[in-house]
């Protein structure tokens, strides 16, 4: 055998090889996603991100969709619900202690207006920053005055002064019910979950669900699951197509089709103030945000009544 024949087999076994799959794939996918268009219709969609599961993807997935829409045109705010800020952080957003944020607004009236800011990422993108106050906000909502709804009434003034409106509010909340979450559930019309991909899934789904039947029940009538994502996907194990699968059958009209995989890069970026469609938009991780992002503008709003 020549070189020149050996070199043409390397190459042809390469080609063939699973990691120059993925490249071309992912190649292919890139390449849809800049010719996609979508168009925003100038309601205000208004998501509460909540699992009270942990470790599930929840403030990743809420920033980097965020982030995503941005990207895509549209004007989102992300209200940083949880009290470790991580959402903050991973919008490029100062919150330190003495930064105004969403506790002051529950607990101070302090108008959003007040203490919304620009996230360096897009200047269609926007963060209320969650500060270490927000730690003992629970204990300081109890004595508070329609102490459930809150956030719902400083939203809705927010909303009326806007000259702009808002495409998307997505709310981070923190992996319990408390107060916190609460408020988010009474301010929202949809509930957006993300579960992983694993064997332990759909625990705590049941009790979410009746959570949010309870809230539909005493203080939002509006709110539904509408939004399903699943996370942390590995294609490569039969389990992540079993969990996939036993979602879907269960909520085939909630779960996009769109997974997000294991993703180095979407971990990583967060520690340098980003998310991951800034760190390394041509990564597998980015590139299944993006595409998530393009399927819940594109499905539209649930019909219901309500905000306008």
């Amino acid at each position: 055998m020549s070189v020149g024949q050996h070199s043409s087999d390397i190459a042809a076994a390469f080609d063939d090889s699973p990691i120059m799959q993925q490249l071309q794939d992912l190649s292919a996918r890139r390449r849809r996603l800049d010719d996609v268009e979508v168009s925003f219709t100038g309601q205000t969609r208004v998501l509460t991100v909540s699992n009270q599961k942990g470790g599930v993807g929840k403030t990743t997935t809420t920033v980097n969709i965020a982030a995503a829409i941005a990207e895509l045109g549209g004007r989102v705010m992300v209200i940083d619900l949880d009290p470790q800020g991580n959402a903050s952080t991973a919008l490029g957003v100062p919150h330190s202690a003495d930064t105004a944020s969403i506790y002051d607004v529950l607990i101070n009236d302090t108008p959003v207006a007040d203490v919304v800011q620009q996230s360096p990422e897009s200047e269609r993108l926007f963060c209320v920053p969650s500060t270490i106050h927000l730690a003992g906000a629970e204990i300081e909502l109890v004595s508070q005055v329609a102490r459930e709804k809150r956030l719902a009434t400083a939203l809705q003034e927010f909303f009326d002064e806007l000259d702009e409106p808002l495409d998307f509010v997505f709310i981070d909340c923190p992996p319990s019910l408390g107060l916190l979450t609460i408020n988010a559930f009474s301010s929202a019309d949809e509930v957006f979950l993300p579960i992983q991909a694993e064997y332990y899934a759909l625990e705590g789904l049941s009790q979410l669900l009746g959570n949010v039947k309870m809230i539909q029940k005493h203080l939002n009538p509006r709110l539904r699951v509408s939004t399903i994502l699943l996370t942390m996907y590995d294609g490569r194990t039969r389990l992540s197509q079993q969990v996939a699968d036993e979602v879907r059958e269960h909520f085939p009209d909630e779960v996009l089709q769109t997974v997000i995989p294991r993703s180095v890069r979407v971990s990583e970026a967060p520690s340098f103030g980003q998310t991951v469609i800034t760190y390394d938009g041509s990564s597998a991780g980015a590139i299944a945000y993006r595409e998530a992002a393009v399927e819940i503008v594109k499905r539209g709003a649930p019909r219901r009544k309500g905000r306008k």
